[in-house]
């Protein structure tokens, strides 16, 4: 495996801003929304892009999240495959970039070297200005060697446009460029800034059940729209859990999903807080 520069330890410099080369992709994405103006429209085709959002959205929390970054469960080396598939759908790059910039954050939350905190740097910063400099392009391996000893990951992210295009292909031969639009595009759109906002809003508006380092808040509305990801001081405080909404009253449809498949034998060891979590420094 040919390495690649690691991720220098140190916020980006003030020249290193969003650059264009970046930008453009990210741009014609949005732009490509438009569309839905121009081609017929069924009702049907809102329930398509909500049910694509939810769907990859599991991708993006329980696998990109909750197993490639943290290890939360266990499961088998096809099922891995299919969650980091699954996942890479989204459009957010590699399985292996997403988990080695994730554990960064973690390591760094709301400090100099955080590579997305909005403390530190802005709202814009955090949300999506980070994704377009060009310094945090390349996966630092060295964060990730538990993954990259898989061929098939690594293949997986260097080609890690693959799924989102084969998505993309699939919706229109389906449903022409209609379902292309509301399927893909639409969909895409919103669970790119629905994961965001984790990064960005987490951060800034929201309750602290735990006294944490960093300034992550638990946020139920973002919960909602991210499957669970919302109660992101909970999860900061103990990362190794499956959970993120640590009591009953906190919806966390992830979880569910995963106890479901741990219950037909795909994922097992799914892991949960210790009482001493639960019960020492709530508030």
């Amino acid at each position: 495996m040919k390495a690649e520069k690691a991720l220098p330890l140190a916020p980006p410099a003030a020249s290193d801003r969003p650059h264009w080369t970046n930008a453009v992709p990210f741009l014609l994405v949005h732009v490509a929304c438009l569309g839905v103006f121009l081609v017929p429209f069924e009702g049907w085709y809102v329930g398509l892009a909500a049910g694509l959002y939810y769907v990859r959205m599991f991708g993006v929390t329980a696998g990109y999240h909750r197993y490639f970054s943290h290890r939360t469960f266990k499961t088998s080396r096809v099922f891995q495959f299919l969650l980091a598939w699954l996942a890479m759908s989204s459009g957010e790059k590699g399985v292996l970039w997403w988990a080695a910039h994730h554990r960064r954050h973690h390591r760094e939350a709301d400090q100099p070297a955080d590579v997305h905190s909005p403390v530190q740097e802005s709202f814009w910063w955090a949300h999506v200005g980070w994704l377009l400099a060009p310094a945090n392009n390349a996966t630092d391996f060295d964060r990730v060697a538990d993954l990259a000893r898989y061929p098939e990951l690594r293949w997986l992210d260097r080609w890690h446009m693959l799924p989102a295009f084969t998505l993309a292909a699939g919706l229109y031969l389906w449903g022409g460029l209609p379902v292309l639009m509301w399927g893909f595009f639409v969909s895409t759109i919103l669970l790119w800034h629905g994961t965001f906002t984790i990064n960005s809003l987490a951060h800034m508006f929201g309750s602290r059940r735990y006294p944490t380092r960093d300034d992550s808040r638990n946020n139920w509305l973002l919960a909602i729209l991210t499957l669970g990801e919302g109660w992101h001081n909970n999860h900061h405080f103990y990362k190794g859990s499956a959970n993120q909404g640590f009591f009953w009253w906190e919806l966390d449809p992830t979880f569910y999903a995963l106890k479901v498949l741990s219950w037909l034998g795909l994922v097992w060891d799914v892991r949960t807080p210790p009482r001493h979590v639960l019960e020492g420094q709530a508030s």
